[in-house]
This record gives structure tokens, sequence and C-alpha cells, in this order.
């Protein structure tokens, strides 16, 4: 049997791009929310199979992992990347950006721990360059990134002796429709080949996932070229 892994937020950008490259070595569980995409998505990769959740509701997560005891490889790459400046963010825009970017990643993290220890597991986060560097416009955002940075750290230190290996990946713009809206956000016009593609940041956390028993790969930065 091919290891299993869990990839959120499968159904576009990275997180396809995530599953494409996973898909060779492993049996995969497409997580998101648009059950059509995720089924197309399952269609072209054989071994992998829809795996649709809410990552916000709790009981949802709880009984969509309920039936997974042993997982290889988790790789968080949903989120939510909502811009404004400090003085124009309400409580509400806080609240949803922590909710998903952080809360419901360290949930389900916690909900398949077990499983992770029974198979020495691999625990990637696609972070971004915001949770190494908070820009003006961008304040909840990189907030939460640079949460979802403290909890990695956290976790690799905890879990380090059951065997499961954590590492942060942070690119710099990817070429995504998350990427499109920043970029309309901005008031810029978009040039696709200005950005990272999803298939150079899934190259990366393949190799996190691959790495060899003697090497942990922690965090990883990752700029488009001449940046």
């Amino acid at each position: 049997m091919k290891p299993v892994a869990l990839v959120t937020g499968a159904s576009r950008g990275i997180g396809a791009a995530v599953a494409r490259a996973l898909a060779p070595g492993h049996d995969l569980l497409l997580g998101g929310r648009d059950q059509a995409a995720l089924a197309a998505l399952a269609a072209e990769l054989p071994g992998s199979r829809a795996w649709p959740v809410e990552l916000t509701d709790a009981a949802a997560l709880a009984e969509a992992t309920a039936g997974i005891e042993r997982l290889d490889v988790l790789v968080h790459s949903a989120g939510v990347g909502l811009l404004g400046t400090v003085a124009d963010t309400p409580a509400a825009t806080w609240r949803r950006q922590f909710e998903v970017n952080v809360v419901a990643v360290a949930e389900l993290t916690r909900l398949l721990l077990p499983a992770l220890r029974a198979a020495r597991g691999r625990v990637v986060l696609v972070n971004s360059g915001a949770g190494l560097t908070a820009r003006p416009g961008w304040g909840s955002y990189a907030a939460s990134k640079f949460a979802l940075r403290a909890f990695a750290d956290a976790l690799r230190a905890e879990e380090a002796a059951a065997g499961v290996r954590v590492t942060s990946v942070h690119p710099g713009r990817v070429d995504t429709d998350m990427q499109r809206a920043v970029v309309a956000h901005e008031g810029g016009e978009y040039d696709p080949g200005s950005y990272l593609r999803p298939e150079s940041v899934a190259g990366a956390v393949l190799l996190a996932v691959t790495a060899p028993p003697d090497a942990a790969l922690t965090e990883m930065v990752l700029r488009p070229a001449g940046a």
C-alpha cells in the first residue's frame, strides 16, 4: 500500500498542485469545499478520493477524521487572505482570518495526531512570506501567518520524540486566484509571469515530504526568480 496523504485546499491553486505532485507516490485524501472540483481532481489522480469538509466546523471535522487511523502526510494548504489596514479592518475580519488560517489548522492537526504518530508522519504548512514580514495593509493576514509559524514551531518541538516532522513553507507571491484578488485590491495590473507557479511551491512540499530520515526540513522560503 502507498503512504496516505491528506491535502487541504486541494480544489484549486497550490493545494491542487500539491496533490498532483504527491499523487505518484501516495494515496490521497483531497480536502476542500468545492465538491465538483474535488471530484474532478480525484478522477484525474488514481488512488485519490474527495474529502469534502468545512474546516471551521468542529463537529464536521471530528466526524470526517474519525476513521483515519494512520496518516503519513498532512499538508495544510487551505487559507484565506483578507487584506486591509489596521484602521479599516473590523473584528469580524480578524476572527475569520484566524479561524481559517490558524484555529482550523490546529484543530485538524490535533484530531489527526494519533494517526500521524502511528506513521511517524510529515506535516507541511503552506505559510506565506507574510509569515516572516508584515507589510502595510496586510496586518490581520500577516498576524495569522505569524501565528501559523509559531504553531508549527511548537508542534515540531512537541512531536519530535514521536517521529512527526513539521515543515513551514513560505512562498512569495504565487500565480493563483487569491493573488489575482490581491492585485485587484492593490489596483495593479496582473502579470502571471511575475509570480511563482503553484507547481513550484508543490515541488518544495514534495521535497519536504520525501526528505530522507536523517534530514528534517524545518523551514523553506521561496521567492519568484529575480524578486
